[in-house]
């Protein structure tokens, strides 16, 4: 038996996690006991809240399967966190967490469940209905996390889909996505910085309206003055000249 798991502390926020970092188990957990039984001990060993770090490319269903239960049935929050790739089985595991999240870079795969079967006839009727009948187990465990109707999962997964971070979130196979900050809203207009050439421009509309106000000003008051001037008449001018000649 090889351990495909592993539990760890984490000192900065004393909390347990859940390391899954490769194929969920080489070898079929299809009527182990014993691999089983030690993944429960060691989870029922963690109180509180849990955090499920998943980069698999999947692996055996049956094993998925049963992990999956077991960390739906544990008493704290399980929030699962893809990593790097929850593919396959994997993606199953996936849809435990009561809050799953998912890296940017990160990618889900579903596609139909596979085997290889040797007999007669008989036994490859018996491969096929055992595969309908495990797809079925799969897409409750998708529906419960997506709310997508059974048909469209199904199709999904014969098409073997390949989900990235925004795609998996769009169609709810995941709660969110890991470090996605809140976008500053755009400014409006009136707070918007010109650019360069709105400055030039605002510049020049600036001079060319305090040129034509100037002018209007000049000539207004120009007008003014000549309306305003008083003085002596010029034929008085020329009587005092007249005067002063003699």
């Amino acid at each position: 038996m090889k351990k495909f798991w592993n539990f760890i502390q984490n000192e900065d926020t004393s909390e347990t996690e859940l390391l899954f970092n490769g194929p969920i188990s080489e070898d079929t957990w299809w009527g182990d006991e014993v691999t089983p039984a030690l993944f429960r001990d060691e989870l029922a060993k963690v109180s509180g809240n849990l955090t499920v770090w998943l980069n698999s490319p999947g692996g055996d269903v049956f094993a998925a399967s049963q992990i999956y239960s077991m960390l739906k049935n544990h008493k704290g929050k399980v929030t699962v966190k893809i990593d790097g790739i929850a593919a396959s089985a994997a993606s199953v595991v996936a849809m435990a967490g009561d809050e799953t999240l998912i890296a940017p870079t990160a990618l889900m795969m579903i596609h139909d469940p596979s085997t290889s079967a040797m007999g007669n006839k008989a036994d490859m009727e018996k491969a096929i209905e055992l595969l309908e009948e495990v797809k079925e187990s799969i897409i409750n465990a998708y529906e419960t996390k997506s709310h997508l109707s059974r048909n469209k999962i199904a199709k999904l997964m014969s098409d073997e889909t390949w989900l990235n971070a925004k795609k998996a979130h769009e169609m709810c196979f995941v709660d969110g996505i890991l470090f996605a900050e809140k976008k500053k809203p755009f400014p409006s207009e009136e707070e918007k910085e010109p650019d360069e050439n709105e400055k030039k421009e605002n510049s020049l509309t600036a001079m060319t309206y305090s040129k034509s106000k100037n002018l209007s000003a000049f000539l207004s008051k120009v007008s003014a003055s000549a309306e305003s001037v008083t003085g002596t008449p010029i034929d008085q001018l020329e009587k005092r000249l007249a005067l002063l000649k003699y």
